[in-house]
């Protein structure tokens, strides 16, 4: 399972790395050789937005998104506990919807062969990568529920989960 996990953290780092370079090389041929890529803009945006869904997916899993701990870092060993399980159990709500939701522009993408400007290339296949992410996500949130209610010591979090 950790080796699942490792895998998709490694997609999401790949991403981060892939939209630096798109960037880096469209300002660097822009700047000092006049040069623009074909649908650098396109491809840009639809890196971005898929890696969104993949950060999703390794952010919620090892619990290193934004939070407010107020009430949290109050509560006892037991209720730190109920408070982690019933946020999980929100986001894995919340994620799933999104995942539904997005499956539902791939599909439209797909069939209204929305293409980019300077190449016309296929959009869909990147909102289907966006997707996969998006599936991985909901997969590594219902992990880390599970864990959190039956193996808590599992998981690898910035804050203690007793």
């Amino acid at each position: 399972m950790d080796r699942i996990i490792d895998t998709i953290e490694a997609i999401a780092a790949a991403f981060v790395g892939l939209v630096a370079a798109d960037i880096f090389i469209s300002v660097l041929l822009r700047r000092f050789f006049s040069l623009q890529i074909p649908d650098a803009y396109d491809f840009g945006s639809m890196l971005l937005g898929i890696l969104i869904f993949w950060g999703i997916a390794a952010t919620s899993y090892r619990g290193t998104h934004i939070t407010v701990d107020l009430v949290w870092a109050q509560a006892g060993p037991r209720g730190k506990r109920a408070i982690d399980v019933f946020a999980t159990l929100v986001l894995l709500f919340v994620v799933t919807v999104q995942t539904y939701t997005l499956f539902d522009k791939v599909a439209t993408t797909y069939k209204d062969h929305v293409l980019t400007f300077d190449l016309g290339l296929p959009t869909w296949p990147f909102f289907a990568v966006a997707w996969i992410g998006d599936i991985s996500a909901v997969m590594l949130i219902a992990i880390r529920t599970y864990r959190l209610i039956f193996h808590p010591e599992d998981i690898h979090d910035t804050k203690s989960v007793t």
